[in-house]
């Protein structure tokens, strides 16, 4: 019964650090190094990283504008962009060259259609950064539509029904 506790033992002095300072220390490193772009190579600064539509009306089509800008050394390509469903559509430079110190707009739509209450959507931009890819958000709050809500509402139950 002494052995298991002297093992119990040794296996929690070998796997805590007697240092919390030095894991402080190393995760602070690599936060530093993380947010250090490298000197080489194309870099997205965006105006905004997210927008908020505020209180809209289900079937209004809204839009906003991401302003990016190259803080790299290199061109920067935007290879590809897609939203996180089809109700949300961006529109950007592809495969165009965007030299360092320029910028460049890119659109975000969002079709409000079917897509009542609360609406938290991404537009993720595959580019040849050392990261790979950027993405930038967009909310609403859609009103409900009353007609669409009790043709909605009108499915459930059916669907209800037949179970």
């Amino acid at each position: 019964m002494k052995f298991i506790h002297i093992l119990i033992a040794l296996a929690i002095l070998t796997s805590c650090s007697t240092d919390p300072s030095k894991k402080a220390k190393k995760n602070k490193a690599e936060t530093t190094e993380a947010a250090t772009p490298t000197a080489d190579g194309p870099v997205v600064t965006f105006d905004k990283l997210s927008h908020d539509f505020g209180t809209i009306n289900e079937g209004d089509v809204v839009e906003t504008v991401f302003k990016l800008t190259n803080t790299g050394t290199s061109d920067l390509i935007i290879l590809n962009a897609r939203g996180s469903c089809g109700c949300t559509v961006p529109e950007y430079p592809k495969d165009q060259p965007i030299a360092p110190g320029t910028s460049a707009d890119v659109t975000v739509k969002f079709d409000s259609n079917n897509k009542p209450n609360a609406n938290n959507r991404s537009v993720t931009f595959t580019t040849n950064t050392e990261k790979g890819r950027e993405v930038v958000q967009i909310r609403t709050f859609v009103t409900p539509d009353p007609l669409k809500e009790q043709q909605r509402e009108a499915r459930r139950q059916a669907m209800q029904a037949n179970q």
